[in-house]
């Protein structure tokens, strides 16, 4: 096995899919997570290029976010597109992260991703409430690379 299949359990993941879908019930905002093994790129650049691979952007009110993991490398990003990033304070995300990277920190890395989703929905909640017409506009799956 992988150190990225060895990171999150089979159930962590449902868990981590489930925290996505409850961000995600009260928002048009789209919550993705990446998990890959290693990168040459800086975390934050690679965080873009998963974003742009998995069309993040696509999304009507460029209200998504992507939760960046790499795994052998022990680093992490988030990103939001620009309808998030204009909306929300400058440390956002920042702030966010560090959430993450203290569970992470002690080995609670599902913990850190659920944490983290469900701050970034409350945020995304906030700006881009949920409307009745509202479609899952991205995959709530967990992405591998």
């Amino acid at each position: 096995m992988s150190v990225t299949e060895n990171f999150l359990t089979a159930a962590e993941e449902q868990e981590i899919v489930q925290a996505i879908a409850m961000a995600e019930k009260n928002t048009s905002g789209e919550i993705r997570v990446h998990i890959e093994n290693h990168s040459d790129t800086p975390p934050i650049a690679r965080a873009r290029e998963v974003f742009d691979s998995l069309k993040m952007y696509k999304t009507e009110a460029r209200n998504g976010v992507l939760f960046y993991v790499g795994v052998a490398d022990h680093t992490f990003a988030i990103i939001g597109d620009s309808g998030i990033d204009d909306v929300v304070e400058s440390d956002f995300w920042e702030c966010t992260k560090d959430i993450v990277i203290e569970n992470f920190i002690n080995k609670k890395f599902k913990d850190g991703l659920v944490l983290g989703i469900s701050r970034a929905g409350e945020r995304l909640k906030e700006f881009f409430p949920y409307d009745s017409d509202d479609t899952n506009e991205l995959s709530n799956e967990i992405s591998k690379g």
